[in-house]
């Protein structure tokens, strides 16, 4: 594989993660209630709860729409400005920012995947974290040639 074809691939996984994060933080920033496997893996209806725990399960969604909204404005700064003025040190930053927003979105919906009869949206943070972890290592393996 040669260094384009390594840049390309990069930016193109650096694009989806940008534009995932970015319905993500709408979907968590938005929404008025819990979303449907939330729902499933509570057995229970948003206006059946208390509103104590309704503005709490808002507080933790509008958390995690602000961490994705935060990655998604972050890896898009890096990809227009500095990545796109040749500079390479992006391509190891923007792997970094964004798996750390996306392991523990993973592990959160695997928790609730595996601990519930609920089906949360965990393979678009497992996809997206497995792709920028090779997109990290082969700007490892390619810097140095």
């Amino acid at each position: 594989m040669k260094n384009k074809t390594v840049r390309i691939i990069s930016i193109i996984v650096f694009i989806l993660t940008a534009v995932a994060g970015l319905v993500f933080a709408a979907l968590y920033l938005l929404r008025p209630e819990f979303m449907p496997y939330h729902e499933v893996a509570l057995g229970t209806q948003w206006t059946d709860l208390e509103p104590a725990i309704q503005v709490l399960i808002l507080a933790l969604m509008r958390v995690s729409g602000g961490a994705f909204l935060t990655t998604s404005i972050a890896l898009t700064f890096l990809m227009l400005v500095p990545l796109r003025n040749g500079k390479f040190w992006p391509y190891y930053a923007i792997p970094i920012i964004g798996l750390a927003t996306l392991v523990p979105s993973m592990i959160a919906t695997f928790s609730v995947k595996f601990n519930t009869p609920a089906n949360p949206p965990y393979l678009i943070a497992a996809i997206l974290s497995g792709l920028l972890l090779i997109v990290f290592v082969l700007a490892l393996v390619y810097r140095k040639k």
